[in-house]
């Protein structure tokens, strides 16, 4: 994902904010750039590719601004180019921006900006930001020392989605402006300097004090000095909070391993993934995908094939393909697919899912569909992997790195992309309900804030942990999307806790699996579709008569005493509903594994990316 550096003080500002967007680089980007305040005017420098190609642009070591931003990138709206590139300016070279995060409603802004002359040199999103504030800062008469903030505000007050901003200005040449919404953002300083970033270990080796802004909280800052001001432009205090972090904790952000991090970091990841492809007015946008209505209209079978983690995004994947498109479709492991002689065609769309782009398995089946002439479309979390030069399609994740072994964070974002691409399928066939589809898309975008009221099952989920992580086997049942989710489930439970695990359709219990129920033995249900809850609970009826200690993850009415623990989600559109039912069985499995005393980050045996067959 995006990373921001700034910095204002009595030093040269390029080299300690390359020195920062460096220290950004495991977040992963494509492109990077920095703009001062120099004597005459604003400077901007950037290209996509590495930071290190900065120092090699003409000019760049005659910077002398002792203020300045900068940000690597990660591509969500428009191709990685030099032009889509941050900082963004205004039309009249008067601001500079820099923008973490997504604006939602940037299409409805960049068309009223149109409308008011301005024109746009980038297909980004960022663009509209510096547009809108230098729009209210000449529509403003009054020219007290507010008024760069009250442009800033004025502007952020327009923008739907996530963000954090940095603004600095020609006119304000000792002044800088930052603000952050949903969107990580902190302040350091010490004497006569202040250094920012969306991560504290960029600018960890600066300082150990931060002010920790809050949403839509606004700074003004000078070298010796920042004021903080609320929405409405009231000054409010804010004391600075010491971080003692070594290097290693600071890229966990404070958090004991990298899993956990980014199981927190879903809601993020999500929103990054949503990006603008979804507004409820207009049709989901995929602008790297040319698929007609014709060419879907002919489709006779899509394949989703994947591997592990993955091919169960795509399970959940084939049950909205088929609910919302009416396509047959079939998900594939990739290491079986190729030796089945499988039946491809010019009339097939093969899908494959990767979180690092280079899984062999999965690359060989996508060359083996090409070859059958079947259109190949790659899903995956990084930009230029070898699965995105082999497809003919590829579409981003935008999950941001992912350190832990065990994926949690590109999963949710893999089921959630998958999901919207359905929905760009149907709004092309014109086959589904319009107000279903609408429905959807609004449950979807309410996705990010239902996760984060998930994860408040921590304590719940860390407890229960405790009374089972010395168990030997542990069973996951469910039924319709409810069974990815417990595949899912029980394979996070396998690969970083070492304990047997199986998940079956609840259903197929009584067909076999049952004779392994035993007294004192844990089965974890998942129960989110009202149309099948009825059924789940009969078949859990029968372990619980057994002497099963039970877990049960939900989001409906049901008898609470039938239960030995319950964790209550929020409630969401059943086909998006294995975003959220997932994070309490990811913290499940941290915590069983951290009770253990096992390295959570890298379990044994185990590789974050699979090359070999």
């Amino acid at each position: 994902m995006c990373g921001i550096v700034g910095y204002i003080g009595t030093k040269k500002a390029c080299p300690i904010l390359i020195s920062g967007l460096t220290r950004l680089e495991y977040r992963g980007y494509d492109s990077a750039g920095i703009s001062t305040i120099e004597k005459d005017g604003l400077s901007i420098m950037k290209d996509k590719g590495r930071v290190k190609n900065l120092s090699t642009l003409e000019g760049i070591d005659k910077l002398e601004g002792t203020i300045g931003i900068a940000h690597t990138r990660w591509a969500t709206h428009g191709k990685p180019s030099k032009e889509n590139s941050h900082p963004h300016q205004d039309n009249s070279k008067t601001f500079s921006v820099v923008h973490n995060g997504i604006i939602e409603n940037y299409n409805e802004l960049k068309d009223f900006l149109i409308e008011k002359d301005y024109t746009f040199y980038s297909q980004t999103d960022t663009e509209v930001i510096p547009n809108l504030i230098h729009y209210y800062f000449s529509k403003d008469d009054k020219n007290d020392n507010l008024k760069f903030l009250r442009a800033v505000k004025n502007a952020c007050s327009e923008l739907k989605g996530s963000f954090a901003i940095e603004v600095i200005s020609k006119l304000y040449p000792n002044n800088m402006i930052v603000v952050r919404k949903d969107s990580p953002l902190v302040i350091g300083t010490c004497e006569d300097e202040k250094y920012l970033s969306s991560d504290i270990p960029a600018i960890l080796s600066y300082t150990r004090d931060f002010y920790l802004l809050d949403d839509l909280e606004f700074a003004m800052l000078t070298t010796d000095n920042v004021d903080f001001y609320n929405i409405n432009l009231e000054k409010i205090k804010k004391e600075t909070q010491n971080i003692e972090w070594n290097a290693c904790s600071a890229e966990k952000d404070g958090f004991d391993d990298f899993m956990l991090k980014e199981i927190y970091e879903q809601p993020t990841a999500i929103r990054e993934t949503i990006g603008s492809k979804i507004t409820l007015n207009s049709k989901c946008e995929f602008d790297e995908l040319n698929i007609s209505k014709e060419y879907l209209k002919n489709i006779n079978k899509i394949y989703i094939v994947a591997c592990g983690t993955a091919m169960h995004a795509g399970l959940s994947g084939k049950n909205v393909i088929e609910k919302l498109c009416r396509i047959p479709t079939e998900v594939d492991i990739a290491s079986e697919f190729r030796y089945r002689n499988p039946i491809i065609d010019e009339k097939t769309l093969c899908i494959f899912i990767s979180q690092s782009g280079e899984t062999a398995d999965t690359i060989a089946a996508l060359k083996l569909s090409k070859k059958s002439g079947a259109k190949t479309l790659a899903i995956t979390n990084v930009i230029g992997s070898s699965i995105t030069r082999e497809a003919d399609y590829s579409i981003y994740t935008h999950a941001g790195p992912e350190i832990a072994v065990a994926s949690t964070k590109a999963y949710t974002s893999q089921v959630m992309l998958i999901t919207i691409l359905a929905i760009y399928f149907a709004e092309i066939l014109e086959i589904s309900d319009t107000d279903y589809l609408k429905n959807l898309k609004s449950e979807i975008l309410e996705l990010p804030k239902k996760i984060e009221e998930t994860l408040k099952c921590n304590e719940q989920i860390k407890s229960f942990a405790k009374q089972i992580y010395q168990e030997k086997d542990v069973f996951f049942l469910g039924r319709g999307i409810d069974e990815n989710v417990a595949k899912e489930g029980s394979l996070k439970l396998k690969e970083i806790s070492y304990i047997h695990s199986e998940s079956y359709a609840a259903g197929e219990l009584k067909h076999g699996p049952i004779a392994l129920i035993e007294n004192g033995i844990t089965v974890i249900s998942i129960l989110t579709d009202k149309d099948l809850v009825k059924k789940s609970i009969s078949n859990i009826q029968e372990v619980i008569t057994r002497g099963a200690k039970t877990l049960a993850i939900t989001n409906q009415k049901i008898d609470e005493k039938m239960f030995n623990e319950i964790i209550k989600i929020p409630k969401t559109n059943n086909l998006i509903s294995p975003i959220l039912s997932i994070i309490p069985l990811q913290l499940l499995a941290y915590y069983i594994s951290k009770e253990k005393g096992l390295d959570v980050d890298k379990p044994r045996n185990l590789a974050k990316s699979v090359t070999v067959e």
